[in-house]
């Protein structure tokens, strides 16, 4: 088991999540919690690894080891609050339409 992404893999599971947590209106709880405990993101994948048996039936084993291999890397972490960022500034835009 290798704690690497290839490049599209890594911005496939970004876009993914990024667009579940602005879908469910949980940016700005996300974005906080994410700067929050950026520096602890590798004891969180190590975490998920550790839990994986347990995570397994309910995500999937290659889904759960590829979020721990998303978070083994602290610029992942920069690039997913950049994506929840920019879905969300779409999100917020107006539409035009009269209220």
């Amino acid at each position: 088991m290798s704690l690497a992404l290839a490049a599209d893999e890594r911005d496939a599971l970004i876009d993914s999540c990024a667009r579940r947590i602005v879908g469910y209106g949980l940016e700005t709880p996300a974005i906080f919690l994410l700067e929050m405990h950026k520096p602890l993101s590798f004891l969180g994948s190590q975490a998920l690894l550790f839990a994986s048996p347990c995570l397994a039936p309910f995500m999937g084993l290659e889904r759960t080891e590829d979020f721990a291999a998303l978070l083994n890397e602290p610029a992942n972490v920069d690039l997913l609050l950049d994506r929840i960022e920019e879905l969300a500034a779409v999100t917020a835009m107006p539409t035009g339409e009269p209220a």
